[in-house]
């Protein structure tokens, strides 16, 4: 068989026919030749050797080689049989470029590599000037999932063997600019060493926060530092090359210090550059503007970035943001001032602004569409809004969650400044304080330290009402749990996005009334989600979305706003009677998300819902049966989560409800396995006795679980559980009876358990339980469940995970030096729990404010140790510190200071502390010497909001 000519005839016919026999031996046998068209279709190759013929004059024109040895002097020029001896399938693909029509013939990552080899060996040109230009038009496209990590890696190689120079210099540039998606491909850590240091030099690099490039850093250097046969010369050299790379001044400070645990030396010098930072950042950066070191504090971003992630870095503050977007050839003296305004606390100097906004200083990154700024408590957000506005023109997402200092002011100006934002999430942690809590006293304050800070938007206040109507916001996500700042006027004011809001969350926003969340939802009829959980949510709000009275709706039942409804959280709503339950159940037919915990639902609530669409439904602490429960969970074939804890009439029958056939029990289990989509499931009474072979169908997707009281596992039963759910993440056991052999077995099979609690659980387990390898495990409970804990327990559970989240109740054994060993095992803790602990606090606390990433604290009955200063010590000691607990009886000096300064850069947002006994005079004050048992009498609660301090008196332990 022939190859065509350039006018598509037989090459027999067209020119001087020539046989080439492509093979890499010599001495192997001849094949009779085939045609171009055939070669296609030569899967695998005949190797070691191919026959083609072939048009002399088109080979000679087109391949350089060819022109030498057929045109030329050689003796094979006169030959109608040549032998070339090369690689075949480069060979071949070369053949299929020059003699096929081009409209058949594409160049992809499958032949490039071929097709470059083979194009340099017989000097072809134009397929050189093909294969380059598709390299880096396959380079230019910002989506790392077209093309293989494995193949950008082959082609380095191949790039070196063969010194192709625009192959060596794209790789890095492609890899630079898709790095967030590279680092999650299994042969990231197979990229070669002087392939990624081109990578991260490259000033294209784009991640999405410094701690995914450091991350991926490490783990790339865990695994090649690993022992082989051959070390790797530039394995130290090498690596602290790289590591130097990172700018250490922009990690987490929860990421730098767990990376303590294993990179000592590096994370022990990135933690003392973030507290250096946070102590005096203005002088750092004059320091680096006038050494022109200014690049190692500036944030990462390029025209290839869509997303900018600085939260946990309580030491970014407004300057790093703006010197971030600056050109780099700006003048130094504006650099200075810039970064004078935006650091000092007062922020005074907002004329810059309009100087950077006229002269457009400021690079533009139109990419972006997500800005993280969450647990940054020292940015001020008047001027981020500013930033924003200036450098995101595409910006859709902003997260502000756990910042105080981002209040409602903030996100007025936001929505004036920035209306092209689609969502927007400025959670805090929620109150302490819960309605059924008995209050004994209540005051508060504003917080008159706060400085008003004078934003430009003051000057836009009076007006405001117009100005916000007058923009077009397209505003459809906003979350404001935890806001007790927000009230009912403020709600008002949001209603302003009553063309655009579709998704509200205001869960434990405890100002706002039942009248004024109805008088939203009158204005924003579009809003079809809604998490008003722990809320006075009630009758009335109700009542208005089952209004058939709005506008705008004309069809069926789309006049009823409920009607619309995909997501409703109402969980702790006690404002609703069972009636006005009932009525809205038998509406919201098309919901997905669906929470009613603690809420007066009944079995004939329940009854009304016929909805079919359900992937979430928490009933948990309500009086429904399996009697409603189970027909809901036939009709919605999509549910993989299901919570009941805490339903004790679930398996109750009731005369007004029809009751399912057959025995209820195991209808309702049979239901659960003809889903099959189950991924989270809290269960509490009614499901005992519970068998194995019950469970492998119905929860072999399961990802979390809780069981309560009511159920209980039989041993063999939780033994199966890493079986029963491979899959299994977290797991929580309240009121079981567990062994060592239940907790090795899950810590050693259960490979993906990153959260184990046990509350209240019964058992003879020993220091042998937790002698296991469990590297996935974050977050571990273990409440009244291991008094036998000691110091050398705890030193081996620190060898054996690496946990952010550690709650220990009851462990009595405990003594002082156990906290050296929480703090230098878990370095990057974030919550720390100690409650009745031996006396592990009575030489004070020195070594918990070791652990610089604490973020909740609580320490009740752990020794009679603690300073009167400990809220201020802690405060100034812990950057993240939101949460702290104490207890009187652990006070060494008659009780604790009261807080002197904590809005300031902080992030403190609730101060607990229980006594035991009421004593006259101060309330901090300690029960006496001979006083009886401690029994705990009230709590004080001091919570900070963005406004004020409030200060409560609870007549129970919080």
């Amino acid at each position: 068989m022939s190859f065509p000519g350039g006018d598509g005839e037989d090459a027999a016919v067209a020119g001087d026919p020539v046989v080439l026999e492509i093979t890499d031996t010599s001495s192997s046998p001849r094949p009779p030749p085939v045609s171009v068209s055939d070669l296609s279709l030569l899967h695998p190759l005949p190797s070691p050797t191919v026959t083609v013929r072939a048009d002399r004059r088109r080979l000679i024109e087109s391949s350089s080689y060819f022109r030498a040895l057929l045109g030329g002097s050689f003796s094979e020029s006169g030959r109608e049989h040549v032998q070339v001896g090369c690689n075949l399938e480069a060979a071949v693909q070369v053949l299929r470029y020059l003699f096929q029509p081009s409209e058949s013939f594409t160049i992809t990552h499958h032949n490039f590599l071929p097709l470059l080899e083979g194009a340099l060996f017989l000097v072809v040109e134009s397929l050189l000037v093909d294969c380059e230009r598709w390299f880096r038009t396959m380079a230019s496209q910002t989506c790392a999932a077209l093309v293989p990590l494995d193949f950008i890696i082959e082609a380095w190689y191949f790039a070196q063997e063969h010194g192709v120079t625009f192959v060596q210099d794209i790789c890095p540039e492609y890899l630079a600019q898709n790095f967030a998606h590279v680092i999650s491909r299994r042969s990231f850590n197979k990229i070669p060493y002087d392939l990624l240091c081109s990578t991260v030099e490259c000033p294209h690099l784009t991640v999405d926060s410094e701690k995914q490039l450091c991350e991926a850093i490490l783990d790339w250097v865990s695994e090649n530092m690993k022992p082989c046969e051959q070390p790797n010369p530039n394995s130290v050299d090498g690596h602290l090359f790289l590591l130097s790379k990172v700018k250490i001044c922009l990690l987490p400070l929860e990421f730098a210090t767990g990376t303590k645990r294993h990179w000592f030396d590096f994370g022990n010098n990135s933690v003392c550059t973030i507290l250096n930072l946070l102590k005096d950042s203005f002088k750092t950066l004059m320091g680096a503007i006038a050494d022109g070191n200014l690049e190692g504090y500036c944030i990462r971003i390029t025209e290839y970035s869509k997303n900018i992630v600085l939260s946990g870095c309580p030491q970014i503050t407004t300057a790093f943001l703006y010197i971030s977007v600056l050109p780099t050839d700006l003048d130094v003296s504006l650099k200075r001032r810039i970064v004078s305004s935006y650091t000092q606390v007062d922020h005074r100097s907002f004329i810059l602004y309009d100087e950077l906004e006229k002269a457009a200083k400021t690079l533009s990154f139109r990419n972006v569409h997500m800005v993280d700024l969450s647990k940054c408590p020292n940015v001020h957000f008047g001027a981020a809004t500013d930033w924003l506005k200036l450098a995101f023109p595409e910006l859709r997402i902003f997260r502000a969650l756990h910042c105080l200092a981002f209040c409602f002011d903030d996100l007025l100006y936001l929505l004036l400044r920035c209306p092209w934002i689609d969502e927007i999430d400025m959670t805090i942690d929620t109150s302490t304080i819960i309605p059924k809590q008995s209050i004994v006293s209540s005051s508060s304050e504003v917080l008159g330290k706060m400085k008003q800070n004078p934003r430009r938007y003051y000057t836009l206040c009076p007006p405001y009402d117009r100005q916000l109507n007058s923009v077009s916001s397209n505003i459809s996500r906003l979350i404001l749990e935890g806001r007790n700042d927000i009230d009912d006027v403020d709600l008002l004011r949001i209603s302003v996005l009553k063309y655009s809001l579709c998704y509200i969350n205001i869960r434990n926003c405890t100002l706002l009334t039942d009248n004024g969340i109805s008088n939203l939802l009158l204005k924003c009829t579009k809003i079809h989600s809604m998490v008003v959980s722990y809320t006075s949510f009630g009758n009335q709000s109700i009542q208005t979305l089952c209004t058939t009275d709005l506008p705008n709706h004309n069809d069926g039942h789309a006049h009823v706003m409920a009607f619309n409804i995909q997501e409703l959280h109402l969980g702790g709503c006690r404002g609703i009677d069972a009636a006005a339950l009932s009525q809205l159940m038998s509406i919201i037919n098309i919901t997905k998300f669906l929470c009613l915990r603690e809420t007066s639902l009944t079995d004939d609530g329940l009854c009304k819902f016929f909805g079919s669409r359900l992937e979430y439904l928490d009933v948990s602490e309500t009086v429904v049966s399996m009697v409603s429960l189970a027909p809901v969970i036939r009709r919605n074939c999509n549910l993989n989560c299901l919570k009941t804890a805490g339903c004790h009439s679930l398996l109750f029958e009731h005369n007004e409800v029809e009751h399912i056939s057959g025995n209820k029990y195991g209808d309702f289990l049979q239901e659960i396995g003809s889903t099959g989509f189950l991924e989270d499931v809290e269960m509490g009474w009614g499901f005992c006795p519970i068998q194995i072979e019950n469970l492998i169908s119905s929860f072999s997707k399961i990802r979390r679980m809780t069981v309560g009281l009511g159920t209980t596992l039989a041993e063999n039963v939780l033994c199966a559980l890493p079986m029963i759910c491979p899959f299994l993440e977290s797991l929580t056991l309240r009121f079981q009876v567990i062994s060592d052999r239940v907790v090795r077995n899950l810590l050693e099979s259960a490979r993906n358990l990153q959260v184990l609690c046990l509350h209240y659980c019964l058992g003879n387990l020993t220091s042998f339980s937790f002698q296991e390898k469990a590297p996935a495990l974050r977050i571990l409970r273990l409440q009244w469940v291991t008094p036998w804990i000691t110091n050398d327990d705890l030193t081996i559970l620190t060898k054996s995970c690496n946990l952010v989240e550690l709650s220990l109740s009851g462990c009595k054994l405990l003594d002082s030096n156990s906290q050296e060993i929480i703090s230098s095992g878990w370095p990057n803790l974030a919550l720390l729990h100690l409650e009745d602990c031996g006396q592990v606090t009575v030489e004070g606390v020195s070594s918990i404010l070791n652990c610089k990433a604490l973020e909740d604290i609580l320490l009740r009955h752990t020794g009679r140790g603690i300073g009167r200063s400990i809220v201020d010590d802690a405060i100034r000691e812990l950057p993240l510190l939101r949460r702290l607990a104490l207890d009187l009886c652990d006070a060494c000096e008659e009780g604790y200071d009261s807080p002197s300064n904590v809005m300031e850069g902080r992030m403190m947002r609730s101060l607990r502390m229980s006594r035991c006994k009421t004593m006259r005079g101060s309330c901090l004050e300690l029960p006496r010497e001979g006083s009886s048992k401690p029994v705990h009498r009230d709590t004080i609660v001091l919570e900070w909001n963005s406004t004020r301090l409030t200060t409560t008196i609870v007549k129970e332990r919080v």
